[in-house]
């Protein structure tokens, strides 16, 4: 058990750093255009929280090393990708962001070290720093809910990177497995959440990614096609109004001037077509009717 335990756990170690690292990429851009532009520094200062509270959990916890090797590169990292957002940012973020930083990465996280290794006994302090760790874990999983929401509303995956929800759907299985291993519920029930929560993440990628950009391009091209044909239309048939009068007198003879009210009668259909919608443009006679009797006056 303590052998599969530890292959689990160093298992866990690789997928958390991948998910720790999956930024870089990201602060590169950052350094090279020497702004932020609009990514936010929230994630990183509050996953630098949580790493560090996990490294303590692990040093208080017997046997945790392979917690304190994770979470202590995790921290590293999270701490580079602060500074440099710290470098970069607009001044007004900035302030708010060190402000941030204070309260969190070192005014709470010291409290909770200080008041733990002052203040509680022995025992009690890792169930006080694993329950804190496991709400601090729950909240970066349910971070994406947002994007979940995103794409179920847009039918489209752009906004949610695959790799990022495969990775964080591995790492809550693998954490789970590890937990249910050494019987640590601070480190299962959060992951285990983590699990669920990327499950449903793959499964929306899986449903929706067929909608590709390309289709979704092309629906647009064909509504818009549509309707610059009917505003043409409208345009021609009023041209066709318009040239009616000067050519009114190759008829005299033949036939009768039309009534004045022709031309406003043709104007008002082009404007009462054109406030239609498409599904009224199609829905049958009973809108053509009221094209033909004018804007209604009810309110």
């Amino acid at each position: 058990m303590a052998v599969m335990s530890f292959i689990i756990g160093i298992i866990g170690n690789i997928i958390s750093l991948l998910v720790f690292a999956s930024p870089i990429r990201t602060f590169r851009r950052v350094v090279k255009k020497k702004s932020t532009e609009n990514y936010k520094g929230i994630p990183y200062i509050t996953t630098l929280l949580s790493t560090s509270l996990w490294t303590f959990y692990g040093l208080l916890k017997p046997n945790g090393l392979l917690i304190v090797t994770v979470n202590a590169a995790g921290a590293v990292l999270q701490l580079v990708y602060v500074t440099l957002f710290l470098i970069y940012a607009p001044k007004d973020i900035k302030v708010k962001s060190m402000k941030l930083v204070g309260i969190l990465d070192v005014g709470f996280l010291g409290t909770v070290i200080g008041v733990t290794l002052l203040a509680v006994p022995g025992r009690l302090r890792l169930t006080i720093v694993g329950v804190i760790c496991a709400a601090l874990t729950i909240g970066m999983y349910a971070a994406p809910l947002s994007s979940m929401r995103s794409v179920i509303k847009t039918k489209s995956v752009e906004y949610m990177p695959f790799f990022l929800s495969f990775f964080l759907f591995l790492n809550g299985g693998v954490w789970s497995v590890y937990a249910l291993l050494i019987k640590d519920y601070y480190i299962g029930v959060p992951n285990a959440i983590g699990f669920v929560l990327g499950s449903a993440q793959v499964i929306l990628y899986t449903i929706y990614s067929n909608k590709s950009p390309s289709t979704k391009l092309e629906e647009e091209l064909d509504e818009e096609e549509g309707s610059a044909h009917l505003v043409k239309r409208a345009i021609e048939m009023q041209g066709l109004d318009e040239d009616f009068p000067k050519n009114r007198s190759l008829f005299k003879g033949s036939s009768l001037p039309k009534p004045a009210f022709s031309r406003q009668y043709s104007f008002n259909k082009i404007v009462k077509t054109l406030s239609l919608s498409p599904y009224q443009l199609h829905s049958g006679p009973d809108h053509e009717h009221d094209v033909k009797n004018g804007p209604s006056t009810a309110q």
